[in-house]
């Protein structure tokens, strides 16, 4: 059990449903992304307790510093709980890891951003993925978490070979006079052609190894963040006059296709008092840098009118634009020239947005 806080607000995370806090209110789901989809599956579950809760606009609140809980019996009190698993089922069926658009930290800072009080990580083992869906309800739901309510999407399934589907849920639940609210699937506009298309973790995906960054953004509700410290590189850039920041990132990081891209980037605070660096504007490459006979794929950020050192520090970059494909150069002035077009390109949509 974690206690994660930042700013003074908590997100309890367990990878165990021991020492829970219980009773819940849980929303059930895989969640990588935490897109605008996922907001509408959670967001019943926020203020399952009414007054109880303490979801506020700045976070959450501790329990234990929240005036209005010293005065509530767990009876009383309804915690706001995400449930999901660990690994992510696919990665467990297949035995291939799987790169996640939301890792676990920056899962956790979403959902404490919504309101969400406690992240229970199911351990998706042999065990867990044998149990039916009776059972399932029985051990994990009622048993353990002590479920006060539930939510899910219209296409949840659950159980062994994934027999549940959200309407068994209901229904199942419904002997423990558990209400289930089963949401419908987040829609977007698609203008060409014309029509409805569900918003999905597969569909964001899609977006940004396809590079339309514009859509994966829209479809998350936020900027596709790449968050990761920067460490030493081989410093070409400082040799022909863009020197950029080798950002190292979570390694089940999810990565957008290889190329260019116009960013906005956040030099994060290194303590909660510190007071946090505005927004620096640049231009991103993720890829093998062909050009100077690179073989591994790397993560390079270039900040325009910015000199000082960023070794150390922990960038968290916005892409805003994809701007072309990687591609190799026949010299490193041609390389040069390109990237001076980059950044004059960058500089012109930035500009405009920011």
């Amino acid at each position: 059990m974690l206690n994660l806080s930042q700013n003074g607000c908590s997100v309890w995370v367990a990878s165990s449903t021991e020492g829970l806090l219980t009773p819940t209110a849980v929303a059930l789901g895989k969640f990588d992304g935490v897109h605008l989809g996922h907001h509408r599956v959670i967001q019943p579950v926020l203020h399952a307790g009414d007054r109880l809760s303490v979801a506020g606009a700045q976070g959450l609140v501790p329990v234990q510093e929240s005036n209005d809980n010293q005065q509530l019996t767990n009876q009383e009190r309804t915690y706001s709980t995400v449930v999901t698993f660990d690994p992510h089922p696919q990665e467990f069926f297949t035995g291939q890891p799987r790169a996640l658009l939301t890792p676990l930290d920056e899962k956790v800072q979403q959902l404490r951003s919504l309101g969400v009080e406690q992240l229970v990580l199911l351990p998706f083992d042999k065990e867990l993925s044998a149990l039916s869906p009776e059972d399932f309800v029985e051990k994990i739901l009622v048993r353990q978490l002590q479920c006060q309510r539930i939510s899910v999407g219209h296409d949840f399934c659950f159980g062994k070979q994934r027999r549940g589907t959200a309407r068994d849920l209901q229904l199942l639940a419904a002997k423990y006079d558990i209400p289930v609210t089963i949401v419908p699937l987040q829609t977007y506009t698609d203008t060409a052609p014309t029509q409805e298309i569900p918003i999905s973790t597969s569909l964001i995906r899609h977006s940004l190894e396809s590079g339309d960054i514009k859509n994966a953004n829209l479809l998350l509700g936020r900027p596709y963040t790449l968050t990761g410290v920067v460490v030493s590189g081989q410093q070409l850039g400082r040799t022909i006059g863009f020197p950029t920041a080798n950002i190292q990132l979570p390694q089940d990081k999810f990565l957008p296709g290889k190329g260019v891209y116009a960013v906005r980037v956040s030099i994060l605070s290194e303590t909660p008092d510190e007071i946090p660096q505005s927004h620096k504007l640049g231009v991103m490459n993720i890829g093998n840098r062909p050009t100077v006979n690179g073989t591994r794929s790397s993560v390079e950020v270039h900040l325009f009118d910015w000199s000082d050192d960023l070794y150390g520090k922990t960038l968290a970059v916005e892409l805003v634009e994809f701007l072309r494909p990687e591609q190799k150069f026949s010299s490193l002035e041609a390389l040069k020239t390109q990237i001076q077009l980059d950044c004059t390109v960058a500089r012109k949509i930035l500009s405009a947005k920011f």
